[in-house]
C-alpha cells in the first residue's frame, strides 16, 4: 500500500512539474520581430544528410533551425562558427530544455565535391549530438545557396585538390514556418547565440 501511495505521489509531482513548465512557457510574452522578418532568405531544398538519407526543408517544418553554410576542410572559420553555434544551443538547452528541443542545428556544405555524407558524419559528431550535416549534388547545393543568399566560390588554381572555399559566414535563425528571423555574423560569441534563442524561440 505504501509503495502504491509513493508511486502515486511521484506521478502527481511529475504531473504538477510538467504543468508548471507548460504554463511558464505559455505565459512568456510573444517574441519580437527579428531583423530578417519579411526578407526572402530561405526556401525549398533537397539534400542528403550525414547518414546518406534524403533531407529537405520539410524536415524542419514546425521547428526552429540554426543554419550555417561552410565546409569541413575549412582551416579555421567554419569549425569555430560551428562550435559557437553548437555551444550556444547547448547552453540554451540547459536553460530551457523544452524550447531547446525545438531548435535544430544545421550545417550545409558549400563544398559538395569533398564533403560526402561520411566526411560530414565525422565532422558533425565533433560538435552537437543533433547537428545535421547536409550535402548533395553541385546543382542541389547551388540551389540551397541561392535560396539562402549565400556567396561561396572555390579559391586557388583549377584542378588543385587542397583548395579553399571563399564563402559568406553567417548563422541564420529560421522559424518553424521556414521563414527567416535573425542572423549572427562570424564575430558573434557563444553567449550571443544563446541570447538570440532566448529572445526569439517560443
Amino acid at each position: 500500500m505504501n509503495s502504491r501511495r509513493s508511486l502515486l505521489l511521484v506521478a502527481i509531482l511529475l504531473g504538477v512539474a510538467l504543468l508548471a513548465g507548460t504554463l511558464m512557457l505559455a505565459s512568456r510574452p510573444a517574441a519580437p520581430a527579428g531583423p530578417l522578418v519579411g526578407s526572402n532568405i530561405g526556401g525549398p531544398f533537397s539534400l542528403i544528410d550525414q547518414n546518406g538519407k534524403p533531407f529537405t526543408d520539410r524536415d524542419l517544418q514546425g521547428r526552429y533551425a540554426l543554419v550555417y553554410f561552410g565546409y569541413t576542410f575549412c582551416p579555421d572559420v567554419c569549425p569555430l562558427d560551428t562550435q559557437k553555434m553548437s555551444a550556444g544551443l547547448a547552453a540554451f538547452e540547459k536553460q530551457q530544455p523544452l524550447l531547446g528541443a525545438k531548435v535544430v542545428p544545421v550545417f550545409i556544405t558549400v563544398d559538395p565535391e569533398r564533403d560526402t555524407p561520411a566526411v560530414l558524419k565525422q565532422f558533425t559528431s565533433a560538435f552537437h549530438p543533433r547537428l545535421v550535416g547536409l550535402t548533395g549534388s553541385v546543382a542541389a547545393i547551388d540551389a540551397a545557396k541561392s535560396a539562402y543568399r549565400i556567396y561561396a566560390k572555390r579559391a586557388g588554381p583549377p584542378g588543385a585538390k587542397d583548395y579553399l572555399m571563399d564563402h559568406m559566414a553567417v548563422i541564420y535563425l529560421m522559424g518553424p514556418d521556414g521563414k527567416p528571423i535573425s542572423f549572427l555574423g562570424h564575430d558573434a560569441t557563444v553567449a550571443q547565440v544563446t541570447d538570440e534563442l532566448v529572445k526569439y524561440v517560443r
